[in-house]
């Protein structure tokens, strides 16, 4: 059904934009019918508006909260046009149909995510006659266009400027999205409410959750081929997160494409300086720091040949023509970086298949030197047999002060810097995790096995198939050492030190063995289990 838009109704609490709009469809002939705030702020701006109150005949009541909730009001959105008996009923009683809904809701969630928030604020900020408009206007799409967001008044205004009226596509997907809006500000409301405590405090985990994401895309398929998937983001997701690449070239990207990509990512933005990580099967086989961009591939492409084939590479700088060029000599399935210089580009141009992502990380200047807000989820969310588990992410930063020297021998300022570098790659590898490191580098890295002592044997493993040394080499272990044995694997590997988080009932026992031995152990008190 296509109809002219003869009557308009706009209330909102966000007035971005909203003059602009008023005047647009002042000048389509389109009556306005207004509430409150708005209304006076398009009369100020020149804008013919006619007050809901006059249009219905009865005042707002109760300071605003009853203004739109009125039959004359929903009768003119609900009333379907292409049934007799409606418009009969309609004009029986004296209503006219709203064409055109524009609202967009009370700030609750900006509101609620203030620290000062009190209870008494978050009620007054439950939009009650918006979403009873939307929910009405939406549910009758067919002849109602119904707008919930600045960002659609552009196109609206466009598609009535050249057709007079909105088309059944525009106005379903107006529909749709709106139902999303009242959906989404819902579990809003729900997640503040059943967090509140009865001393008013808010709890961690609320007695309800509403999970809020949109889809960017369907996959091809997921983990494996029989499998289906598609990828979300946040209804609001950080900055710099992956969600917010932009891919430059390449296929599409598979599901394992995305989440070993995540994980490479959000390694290698973890670091300040130079840095890349290159990523196979979720794990990071080679991570290295650099004065550039191609010094930190080559370090970190050392670590792991064979792994690295077909893997994920990521770098926390814009990706030059250099670095671009020595990655090219591998097979490489993703690409990351903040930028691509066009050098960078060009190199890669003629390899179609490479998909090249480019995630801005915001504050990040050129050159790299400030700092940037790294995007990171507050939670994490893993899904059981009917039903999840949640925790607040691993987010722990571990600094120098929070070191224990537990050994006789204390590790030397260059130890500590690596003592510190393998634990921040620990911290993205799957348990059991030991991960070795030289000079800002990894040299070995074991993961995922069931028990501690494999892992490290892995890791050095690792180490002499690539032709590396460990002697002189620091070792993490992102659990603690249960017995002593893991610990005399990697010193007869050739580490000299270890960082680890203690809290073993034989803590005694191993860091005996690490004096017996001669090397350095501290103590971190903080674990990073990563299933």
């Amino acid at each position: 059904m296509t109809q002219r838009v003869q009557r308009a109704l706009i209330s909102v609490s966000d007035k971005a934009g909203i003059v602009d709009l008023g005047r647009a469809l002042a000048a389509l002939g389109i009556e306005i019918l207004s509430t409150g705030g708005t209304a006076k702020l398009l009369a100020d701006h020149g804008v013919r508006v006619v007050e809901v109150s006059d249009h219905t005949g009865f005042p707002e009541m109760l300071d605003g909260r009853v203004k739109t909730l009125h039959p004359t009001i929903h009768g003119g959105l609900l009333a379907r046009r292409d049934l007799p008996a409606h418009m009969q009923a309609i004009a029986a009683h004296g209503i006219g149909t709203i064409d055109l809904l524009v609202v967009n809701l009370y700030p609750f969630e900006a509101t609620v995510a203030q620290p000062g928030c009190t209870l008494e604020d978050a009620i007054e900020n439950i939009d009650i006659g918006g979403p009873a408009m939307v929910r009405s206007a939406a549910k009758n799409w067919r002849g109602v266009g119904v707008v919930t967001d600045a960002a659609q008044y552009a196109s609206v205004v466009a598609e009535l400027q050249r057709d007079g009226a909105l088309s059944d596509a525009t106005r379903f997907a107006l529909a749709v999205a709106a139902f999303n809006r009242i959906s989404n500000y819902d579990a809003a409301i729900s997640d503040y409410l059943s967090s509140l405590q009865p001393d008013g405090t808010r709890a961690e985990f609320p007695g309800q959750t509403n999970g809020r994401f949109v889809k960017l895309q369907d996959l091809r398929y997921g983990e494996n081929p029989h499998q289906s998937a598609a990828f979300y983001r946040d209804l609001y997701p950080a900055p710099g997160s992956l969600v917010s690449a932009r891919q430059l070239q390449g296929k599409e990207l598979s599901y394992n494409n995305i989440a070993d990509a995540d994980a490479a990512w959000e390694c290698v933005k973890s670091f300040d300086t130079p840095a890349c990580v290159i990523v196979k099967h979720a794990n990071p086989c080679g991570v290295a720091l650099g004065v550039d961009c191609l010094e930190a591939y080559t370090r970190a492409f050392s670590t792991d040949p064979t792994s690295a084939f077909g893997g994920i590479i990521a770098f926390n700088r814009p990706l030059d023509g250099a670095a671009a060029q020595a990655v090219s000599k591998q097979f490489v399935e993703v690409l990351m970086a903040p930028a691509f210089t066009a050098e960078a580009r060009a190199v890669f141009a003629s390899k179609a298949n490479v998909r090249m992502l480019e995630i801005p990380l915001d504050g990040v200047r050129p050159d790299g030197a400030t700092p940037w807000e790294r995007g990171r989820n507050a939670q994490d969310v893993k899904r059981v047999g009917s039903g999840l588990l949640i925790q607040s992410a691993d987010n722990h930063e571990l600094k120098r002060s929070d070191l224990k020297v537990v050994t006789k021998k204390a590790p030397t300022e260059a130890q500590l810097t690596d003592l510190l570098f393998a634990w921040r790659v620990g911290k993205y590898v799957k348990s059991n995790a030991i991960v070795f490191c030289g000079n800002g580098q990894t040299l070995g890295v074991g993961a995922g096995q069931m028990s501690r002592i494999d892992s490290a044997r892995i890791a050095s493993i690792k180490a002499e198939n690539a032709g590396l040394t460990l002697k002189g080499s620091v070792v993490a272990s992102d659990a603690f050492f249960p017995f002593r044995d893991g610990l005399d694997v990697v010193v007869d590997a050739g580490a000299v030190a270890v960082i680890q988080p203690g809290g073993s009932v034989r803590d005694d026992e191993v860091i005996a063995a690490a004096d017996e031995r001669g090397v350095a152990m501290v103590f971190t008190g903080v674990r990073h289990f990563r299933h």
